[in-house]
């Protein structure tokens, strides 16, 4: 990671120079810089001795000619020369850039990348303070790399000299072996200790390292046996005759865990052994063998597959949790952590695990410490460590301390800042004895609650434009806990008057909510008060809190107050229904003006195709223009593609055919023309739609058979255009293409393989361009057996790695686009939205590598200009896609009541006249409805009294969903 890093800084303009300095002072400042230099040419020196051979000196800033610059450098205080030149501009060039990524991390301190890039700058300029320091902050906020951390730790020893400075390394080995479960650290922690062996409690520290790292690390499938090796190594190396028995316990020990090589391993033992093998431990060895046989297609399938290996770590994870050995399941856990720690879900999965089994409290909290660590944008890990923390007894203090850091952790969402309020909310409520009228902790829960308000008013409303608690779930949660707990319904009430003014009046469910409150811990003066209010300002569903309200009037209320209850609520239907009524006038004239717009549309393209039919015609000759209309329709070496299927279905005989010509005047003028009658000519027509050939599909290939279209309508012999393209997925058996009745290409045909793998790699050719156009591949599915299926190649639900991006200008093309989205993080694919032509709609979708990413590039690129286009860029959440409503089987007339919810949303209710016994009639239209069924229902409404009075005919709209309801106000 810090190579790549370190390819990609990016080197900024020269500055205008300062004015020349003295001569004193430059020569002292050339001096300065040259000192600085050879101390990082040392540094190198040093850690290229400690690593060997095989460290890449290039990439550290260390050539193959260092020698000679080493050289060069020691003397360019006394005689400076062209080198030195070129090391003061680039150290120039260095310098600025530290600057610039010391201010952006002054900015924000959570960008990862910017702090690899400061640590591979400060540690190229021999700034060794300075990188001791930022690879601690960094350390500090996020987990190191095995990488990362096997530099510092080779920096730190190849500079330690004493023993406070070896004591200082051990402890950044500590650290490092805390971050992730990686072997090869653990190997160098254990050879690093072996070189103080010789200080007090020496061999202690060694073999306590080394049994830490077989518990770590022991069970490692690949890597593990390196440790066993190095530490059988040591204890052979300790001249003594009661540690044979310690080597032959280290044999035994992993003989009986399935490691790689057991079969070397085990003969080497019977080579070093003088005594012959105890069978107990040919036993557990052979039972390890088989038990190595069970891991292996896992452990190879990780072999395989390339980083990050996401999907052969979760199929040998549920194979793990199956057999339930804890000590694996960790292991296997950590192993996929180490190239996956981006992955949110699995750091989920992991904690759960510990908190659900194992139920460890020093390493539960330290894989959930590690998750905040690594995912700090995902408040789900956040609200999981604050309840682990909770129910593990830490203390108050340090628990508010997490929670701060959540606040300042960056999350994506404003409603991931609700969530992380209500968890702290919830945990601090916990703490409160209710039993007293009043605590130290009541009154830090109120003073939360308070903050948490106003926190998400001016800090999250801000920045996201938007509250992230438009249903005041907080107050909410606030107003109850004050009314059932504190029995402070003044507070409650006051609560709740701010949550109506916050644009929710209009809500009926709010509003039943204050009078489910009321209703149980008030009284019934506030409770009519409420209803009253609610039927005065609730704009979705009135009928409800009116018909609450009358309810309550009916079992408490006196005859005066079921009086008013009945005038307000009836005042207010009746306003209610008028203004639905005008809006869905409205909304029928604005759908006539869209249908007169569509006509209006279809003539111009049909003048449009009739000028340029004209065109043509004027051009041909003149001569052949002004002939009989007999030539004007071709002759008969000629025919029309449709005349043409037709006669070749038919196959009538000479003389049918002659007759045909006749009666249907193809000869012109001349013939005589007898005109069926129209009922006639439909059932000729339909006749010879019959006639023409359908292309038959057999179901029963759909496996084998892709349906391709969206092609260009003008394609010539689809068949052959398109046969060379699929043939590259495999044997075409064949390709059919569909026509309409007047013989022309419909845009679309199936393309049948001769095996089903051919069928799959097809789909792939999806979105190709073919002749301007993107041809669109899909599976062969049959609709009337699968109504409900549709392909939609792209997910439909919140993706935090994603960005959309809209307002692109149609010029953008994807590889432009890619380089500036590149300059935030790595872009792992970007989709530019095309219509059915190929044309762009000036939207995208980027993905980056990990959500870490794709947040920060929503705040430095949102609003950000691309060719005088000002583009909106926004996590990738698309909303719902509506799926068509099934019609539901009509029921008896004695049937149960079909649900509301059955059905979907109320669009509108409308008060019919007349009624029964029961009421008046409603009529609920329920969306989506028609414009045919607003007209007639309009007309009914316009009908004077008296004819509205009169019984009137059931209205007749089958393609429009209504249900009659009855009510008895």
């Amino acid at each position: 990671m810090a190579t790549a890093a370190a390819t990609s800084v990016s080197e900024p303009e020269t500055e205008p120079k300062a004015a020349p300095k003295a001569e004193g002072e430059e020569d002292e400042a050339k001096a300065a810089r040259t000192r600085k230099k050879v101390l990082s040419r040392t540094v190198a020196t040093a850690t290229y001795k400690t690593m060997g051979p095989g460290w890449d000196q290039q990439e550290e800033g260390v050539s193959e000619s260092d020698g000679d610059e080493y050289a060069m450098a020691s003397s360019a205080e006394s005689s400076p020369g062209e080198y030195e030149w070129e090391y003061d501009e680039e150290e120039e060039k260095n310098q600025l850039e530290i600057e610039r990524l010391e201010e952006q991390l002054s900015i924000n301190v959570y960008d990862y990348n910017c702090h690899v890039d400061l640590i591979r700058l400060l540690r190229l300029e021999g700034e060794l303070a300075k990188v001791r320091m930022a690879r601690q902050k960094m350390s500090e906020i996020f987990p190191l790399t095995e990488e990362l951390w096997l530099e510092w730790l080779h920096d730190e020893i190849s500079m330690a000299l004493d023993g406070l400075d070896r004591e200082h390394v051990y402890d950044l080995f500590e650290k490092a072996v805390k971050d992730y479960i990686c072997p090869n650290i653990w190997l160098e922690y254990g050879q690093y200790s072996v070189g103080g062996i010789g200080q007090k409690g020496g061999l202690e520290k060694v073999r306590s390292v080394f049994e830490r790292a077989l518990s770590s690390v022991g069970l490692h499938m690949t890597k593990g046996l390196a440790i066993w090796e190095a530490y059988r190594e040591f204890e052979s190396a300790i001249v003594e005759a009661a540690r044979l028995e310690k080597v032959h316990s280290l044999f035994r020990r992993q003989l009986a865990i399935p490691l790689y090589d057991m079969e070397a391993t085990f003969a080497e033992y019977e080579e070093w052994s003088e005594d012959p093998i105890p069978e107990s431990v040919i036993q557990n060895y052979k039972k390890a063998l088989q038990q190595l046989e069970k891991y292996k297609p896992y452990e190879e399938a990780l072999l395989e597959a390339e980083a990050p290996r996401l999907a052969e770590y979760q199929a040998y994870i549920d194979f793990e949790m199956k057999i339930g050995d804890p000590a694996r399941i960790q292991l296997i856990f950590e192993r996929a952590l180490v190239e996956n720690c981006l992955v949110p879900d699995l750091w989920i999965r992991y904690s759960q695990y510990l908190d659900r089994q194992l139920k460890v409290k020093d390493l539960v909290l330290s894989v959930h410490n590690r998750a905040v660590r690594n995912c700090p944008w995902t408040v789900a890990l956040w609200s999981r460590y604050l309840l682990a923390m909770e129910r593990h007894g830490v203390d108050h203090q340090t628990i508010s301390v997490t929670f701060e850091k959540a606040l300042s952790a960056g999350f994506i969402q404003a409603t991931d800042y609700v969530e992380i309020w209500q968890a702290y909310l919830d945990y601090l409520r916990r703490r409160v004895d209710f039993r007293q009228d009043s605590s130290k902790e009541l009154e830090e829960l109120r003073s939360a609650f308070t903050r948490a308000l106003e926190y998400l008013k001016q800090e999250v409303e801000e920045r996201f434009n938007e509250s992230g608690d438009p249903s005041c779930m907080i107050m909410q949660n606030w107003a109850r806990i004050e009314a059932r707990l504190c029995n402070n319904m003044q507070k409650a009430r006051e609560l709740w008057d701010s949550i109506m003014t916050r644009g929710n009046a209009k809500y009926a469910n709010m509003w039943l909510e204050y009078y489910n409150l009321e209703r149980a811990h008030g009284d019934t003066q506030h409770c009519r008060k409420a209803l009253h209010r609610a039927v005065q300002c609730t704009s979705d569903y009135p009928e409800h809190v009116c018909e609450v309200l009358l309810t309550m009037e009916r079992t408490e209320g006196t005859l005066e107050d079921w009086d008013i209850a009945v005038q307000k609520t009836e005042t207010r239907l009746a306003r209610v229904n008028e203004q639905r009524i005008k809006a869905v006038e409205k909304e029928a004239a604005l759908a006539q003006q869209e249908e007169e717009k569509a006509e209006h549309r279809k003539r111009a393209r049909a003048e449009k195709k009739a000028l340029k039919k004209k065109k043509k015609t004027r051009g041909a000759d003149k001569r052949k223009a002004d002939e009989d209309d007999e030539k004007e329709w071709g002759d008969d070496e000629e025919e029309q593609p449709s005349k043409r299927r037709r006669v070749e279905n038919s196959i009538p005989s000479a003389g049918e055919a002659q007759d045909l010509e006749v009666e249907t005047g193809l000869f012109g003028k001349s013939a005589p023309i007898d005109v069926d009658p129209p009922s006639k000519q439909k059932e000729r027509a339909a006749v010879l739609k019959r006639d023409v050939p359908k292309v038959p599909h057999d179901s029963s290939k759909d496996s084998i058979t892709v349906f391709v279209s969206n092609l260009p309508y003008s394609m010539e012999e689809p068949d052959v255009k398109l046969r060379p393209l699929f043939e590259a997925c495999g044997e075409v058996v064949e390709i059919r293409p569909i026509f309409s009745n007047r013989g022309d290409f419909r845009g679309y045909c199936y393309v049948e393989f001769k095996e089903e793998k051919s069928a799959l790699q097809a789909l792939e050719l999806d979105r190709k361009n073919v002749e301007g156009r993107p041809m669109f591949v899909s599976p062969c599915v049959d609709k009337s057996k699968n109504p409900d299926f549709k392909v939609f190649r792209y997910s439909t639900a919140l993706e935090k790695h994603k960005l959309f991006i809209s307002g692109l200008p149609f010029s953008c093309t994807k590889e432009e686009l890619e380089e500036i989205c590149k300059a935030h993080g790595t872009v792992r694919d970007i989709r530019l939205v095309t219509n059915r032509a190929g044309k762009p709609k000036g939207l995208a979708y980027v993905e980056y590598e990990n959500e870490s990413q794709a947040s920060q590039a929503v705040m430095k690129m949102d609003g950000m200009t691309i060719k005088e286009n000002v583009i909106k860029v926004a996590i990738s959440n698309p909303p719902q896609r509506k799926v068509p409503e099934k019609p539901e089987a009509k029921k008896g007339p004695g049937g149960p009541m079909v649900p509301r919810q059955i059905y979907g949303a109320v669009h509108s209710v409308f008060a019919l006249p007349g009624g029964g016994r029961e009421g008046p009639s409603f009529l609920c239209c329920l969306a989506p409805y028609n414009v045919q069924a607003l007209r007639q229902l309009r007309r009914r409404m316009a009908l004077p009294q008296s004819q509205r009075s009169a019984p009137q005919p059931p209205l007749r709209l089958p393609r429009c969903p209504m249900l009659i309801l009855r009510s008895c106000f």
